[in-house]
């Protein structure tokens, strides 16, 4: 178990060191703001949807290494999803993260598995959903700043 949590570790590192998709979107038609005052996250989502897809997504900012990691592995994950693929997606994360791993399709969650002994911290919980909650504010066309708080 040891090994699998230091791979785990090192996606992490990885995926912080250099975030995939870490970009503004030139044309993005959804953008939101994220904010975990508690850890200092602040991060922009940008969205370019095409009918029901996720043609592109990025995203700026700057926070810890958890919610820039989860950001990174979040957008590589739901980057030519559909909207509804993205929201189940979102609810296998979120039931990992918060809950009990028991019915959680990890194989469906792929790479993002790596955030599965976050549930243990709960302040961490936050710095990994933070772009997740914002991505829904995205879809939603929310105007606000989400906040973790």
């Amino acid at each position: 178990m040891s090994d699998l949590r230091e791979l785990y570790q090192q996606i992490i590192l990885d995926h912080n060191r250099a975030p995939r998709n870490f970009k503004e979107i030139e044309g993005a038609n959804r953008v939101a703001d994220g904010d975990n005052p508690l850890c200092g996250d602040k991060f922009k989502l940008y969205l370019r949807l095409d009918n029901d897809v996720i043609e592109d997504i990025g995203f700026q900012g700057s926070g810890c290494a958890i919610s820039k990691a989860s950001a990174s592995l979040m957008t590589s994950a739901v980057k030519g999803k559909t909207v509804g693929e993205a929201e189940e997606i979102f609810g296998e994360f979120h039931r990992m993260i918060t809950g009990s791993e028991i019915g959680v399709d990890r194989k469906a969650l792929g790479k993002l598995a790596v955030f599965s002994g976050v549930r243990e911290f709960p302040a961490r919980v936050k710095c990994a959903s933070l772009l997740w909650h914002t991505l829904r504010a995205a879809l939603d066309r929310a105007d606000c700043v989400v906040s973790t708080e």
